[in-house]
């Protein structure tokens, strides 16, 4: 038994499968397969039952996956303390961002951080905020920055930004000239809906619900599946939209686009940092993650860009 292999079969584990667990840990299947038939070996009982194409834990699985999950911990806090002993940052960092931390937050600051650590090369994965999160648990990113609290037992968030969203319309819109509209207007025009999995739809939701209203109360014209896309249906007049003003910054400037505020719906959410709760980061991880807060401690997105 070595700790290569115990990674390899909590990979199993958690995605309940070897080709799955295969294509996480940049091996064939057959190499994962041999290395979960030595440990059963070793162990001289059966770790996985295969089930089809699953691949589920027995009990002795389940009582060794247990033991994997703070054998790994321990080596990776282990590797972090060493490396923040030496000084040592450099390598390769894998973040996730849900639409607008991705497309338009993060971006932003990586340069400087590369600057401080020219050895360091930042990857960002952009997704809806439930994709960050299944990306962060399954190992494929290192932490995240997502506008939705997560309901996981195992992820960890801090609050890094405050983002005000607004009501975007057309500038030929009848709202165009006005800076407020009221509830009731609002729920009666036709609007433009994120698909499930969101922050800017969880974010919707929570408002809506603080004042008794259902989102079913909306007038749903479209339901769709990017930031870029609800932009394209408000200019298109499919309906209008709550929209981070940061992600139609230039057609605001350009008065293509006007954005409101709804008079007592508060729109105000934030941008958490999201990671695993059981994992130690590496001394790169941390290091960015606390260089963001350091970037916006204190101020909103709107503010800031």
């Amino acid at each position: 038994m070595d700790l290569w292999q115990l990674k390899i079969f909590q990979k199993v584990v958690e995605l309940e499968g070897f080709s799955r667990a295969a294509d996480a840990v940049h091996l064939t299947q057959p190499t994962v397969s041999s290395h979960i038939k030595e440990l059963e070996t070793h162990f001289g009982c059966q770790l996985v039952d295969r089930m089809g194409k699953k691949a589920i834990a027995t009990k002795a699985g389940k009582l060794l996956y247990s033991y994997a999950e703070r054998l790994i911990s321990l080596a990776d806090e282990t590797e972090t303390a060493m490396a923040e002993f030496l000084g040592k940052i450099s390598g390769h960092l894998a973040v996730g961002g849900s639409t607008i931390p991705g497309s338009y937050l993060l971006p932003r600051v990586i340069g400087e951080f590369t600057k401080r650590y020219p050895k360091v090369k930042v990857s960002i994965s952009i997704g809806d905020t439930e994709q960050v999160i299944r990306d962060i648990l399954d190992s494929h990113l290192d932490f995240g920055v997502v506008g939705a609290e997560a309901d996981k037992s195992r992820i960890d968030q801090k609050q890094l930004l405050a983002d005000e969203m607004r009501l975007i319309v057309p500038a030929d819109h009848k709202w165009a000239k006005k800076n407020t509209v009221d509830l009731q207007s609002f729920l009666k025009e036709p609007f433009i809906l994120r698909e499930k999995g969101s922050g800017t739809l969880k974010s919707l939701q929570k408002s809506l619900a603080a004042k008794g209203i259902d989102l079913k109360s909306l007038r749903i014209a479209a339901e769709l599946g990017s930031t870029s896309s609800v932009i394209q249906g408000i200019k298109s007049k499919i309906g209008v939209s709550i929209v981070s003003p940061i992600a139609v910054a230039d057609e605001l400037e350009a008065g293509t686009l006007k954005s409101l505020s709804i008079k007592g719906l508060d729109l105000t959410r934030n941008f958490y940092l999201t990671f695993h709760r059981d994992r130690t980061p590496s001394p790169l991880a941390k290091a960015f993650m606390e260089y963001l807060e350091e970037q916006f401690a204190g101020e909103s997105f709107t503010s800031r860009f």
